[in-house]
């Protein structure tokens, strides 16, 4: 392993704002490169052999990426492709922010998740959508805390 990947390993692993499993699979090469064995490193790591041997065997297959951080990232997962596209779930996000109409029945504050699917295919933002598909959406677009308190001045 070159210096300057060995030392952009050694920066992922000691940023904070680095993924957990970033820099795990990042210390698990950097103690490959010290020469340590996977019992050991995985004693050290606090692991699992599996996982020792695959990012050990990842990193060296992917070493004609020049990049350090997609040679440590997950390959895509198998399985169904999303069929929500980013365009729909930003306008089911903005349907469920605008207060509901007054056509919508009784005086309410919010939607219900069933409300909101069925208002969301009403509009034709999607053909179909199920409530957990809503409730998914908007759990996971959901805004973040703030990093700092907002009450305190400094």
């Amino acid at each position: 392993m070159s210096n300057t990947e060995r030392e952009a390993l050694k920066t992922i692993v000691r940023a904070h704002t680095t993924a957990k499993q970033i820099a795990l699979r990042a210390q698990i090469i950097l103690l490959a490169d010290e020469c340590v064995g996977v019992r050991e490193t995985m004693r050290r790591l606090g692991t699992w052999d599996n996982i020792v041997r695959r990012w050990r065997k990842r990193w060296l297959a992917r070493n004609h990426e020049p990049e350090i951080i997609p040679r440590l990232v997950d390959e895509p997962r198998s399985g169904k492709p999303a069929s929500i596209t980013p365009e729909q779930t930003c306008q089911i996000v903005a349907l469920a922010c605008e207060p509901p109409s007054k056509d919508d029945g009784p005086p309410i504050t919010q939607r219900s998740l069933p409300a909101l699917g069925c208002e969301a295919v009403r509009r034709g933002i999607i053909e179909t959508i199920s409530p957990g598909s809503v409730g998914r959406i908007l759990k996971r677009n959901r805004p973040q805390a703030a990093p700092e308190p907002l009450l305190a001045e400094r």
